[in-house]
């Protein structure tokens, strides 16, 4: 086997998964679940920020952007930077960059103080997530990518109900502060782990001397057979690339055989988002406005994140089996129609939870989904690129979202309009996915 050449793909995929992927995919759910909960601290601690510093809306809406505009920027600045210097590197980076700015945060004086601060969270948080979908997605054998990689990615959600749970505890004791105390140590605790038990991908070291000890240790570890060199292992290649793309992975997504989709995935990124966003940040106001207890909006609302946990895996599952185009194609479907049915349903207590639950089902289901298939879509030299760009338009989306809802809702004055124009969006992310289907039909991703 030693004088035999063998390819990255099939040692990933021709084995039972290992400790190693199972360590990696813990390690990479550990990164995305301390984002999922900064996002919720940030919106459990507004009452307490409001009350301290005499907050007009208006400047709790500039703290809550400054988040969204940091993980955007993290994204675009991030992205290339892991298709340069490593995946492990850049997740270290960005874990240790937002356990700074959390510890920093909890001091802040003054609202303008932490406006800037939460930036320089966000910006962190934004090269965590994509990258760590990337690392994952890479270990990941591809017969079991999707569900693999989607369990990876509940760790958001799951940080997200644990962020609530967690600030609860801790404000009455510590107040706000303490929230971001937390959100700060456990970061930089878990950076030195990340360091030392978090392989670097063997698909983004192949080929590249500096690499070439670490690469052989990892490919020892992988395939138990020390007898196996590394000058004997390849990487498919799609021969789609030019030496031009080699030198900046950003012209890979740029180039004639991948151009046309990746604006067709930033387009359905671009609309998720922007209508996730939309409906999950003006849906409370919307329900209590309606004469429901503010209690109980917030019950319907967490329906949301909750049904699209299960919808991830009913798609991740389906995606093993069909063509995951079509898949997300139809759960973007599923989510306008349902989303069309909020207004009108507010009259019946149990069709507007029915309707909340098949939106986040689908919505927040198709976009776990789509991180998936934008991981393989691109070749490893733009894969982290890939994924962190599209997520950086993404959360583009997300900011007009967030500022656009209110905007929606005063315009059209009644939740019946208001609700199935919120839905467009989802249409369109849909008819993206469904193009880039077609586009790339019979055209395996990597």
């Amino acid at each position: 086997m030693s004088g035999s050449a063998i390819t990255v793909e099939n040692l990933i995929n021709g084995r039972k998964t290992s400790g190693l992927q199972i360590i990696v995919l813990i390690l990479c759910f550990m990164v995305v679940g301390m984002d999922g909960f900064d996002v919720a601290s940030a919106g459990y601690v507004a009452p307490l920020l409001k009350r301290e510093w005499l907050l007009e809306p208006q400047q709790l809406g500039a703290i809550f952007g400054a988040g969204l505009l940091g993980l955007t920027v993290g994204s675009f600045v991030f992205g290339p930077l892991a298709d340069r210097i490593g995946r492990k590197r850049t997740i270290v980076i960005s874990v240790i960059l937002f356990g700074i700015g959390s510890l920093l945060t909890s001091a802040a004086p003054a609202a303008g103080w932490f406006i800037a601060l939460r930036f320089l969270t966000g910006v962190g948080l934004g090269g965590g997530m994509p990258t760590a979908i990337t690392l994952s997605s890479e270990f990941s054998p591809e017969r079991h990518r999707p569900i693999l990689v989607t369990l990876m990615f509940c760790g958001f959600t799951i940080g997200l109900a644990f962020g609530g749970q967690l600030a609860a505890l801790i404000m009455p004791a510590y107040g706000w502060r303490g929230v971001f105390v937390a959100g700060g140590i456990a970061p930089l605790v878990l950076a030195p782990v990340l360091w030392l038990l978090l392989p670097e991908s063997l698909r983004f070291m192949l080929g590249k001397r500096r690499y070439a000890g670490e690469a052989q240790r990892l490919l020892d570890r992988l395939s138990g057979d020390a007898a196996i060199a590394l000058s004997n292992l390849e990487q498919a290649m799609s021969g789609r690339s030019t030496p031009e793309d080699s030198k900046r992975p950003a012209a890979t997504l740029f180039n004639a055989h991948y151009r046309m989709g990746t604006l067709l995935l930033w387009v359905a990124f671009f609309c998720t988002l922007w209508v996730y966003y939309q409906i999950s940040s003006w849906l409370p106001s919307v329900l209590a406005d309606s004469g429901m207890s503010a209690a109980r909006a917030a019950q319907v609302s967490s329906l949301l994140p909750v049904s699209g946990t299960v919808g991830a895996l009913i798609n991740a599952a389906l995606m093993r089996r069909i063509n995951p185009f079509v898949v997300l194609s139809a759960s973007y479907v599923v989510a306008a129609a349902a989303i069309a049915c909020i207004g009108p349903a507010m009259g019946n207590p149990w069709l507007l939870a029915l309707a909340v639950w098949f939106s986040g089902l689908g919505l927040s289901g198709a976009q776990t989904g789509a991180n998936v298939l934008v991981a393989g879509f691109y070749e490893t030299r733009a894969r982290a690129t890939g994924v962190s760009w599209a997520l950086g338009v993404g959360r583009v989306g997300s900011i007009i979202g967030s500022m656009t809802g209110g905007v929606l809702l005063a315009l059209l004055q009644s939740p019946r309009i208001a609700f199935p124009v919120f839905a467009l969006p989802a249409l369109v992310a849909a008819v993206a996915m469904s193009a880039t289907g077609r586009l790339y039909r019979g055209k395996a991703v990597n």
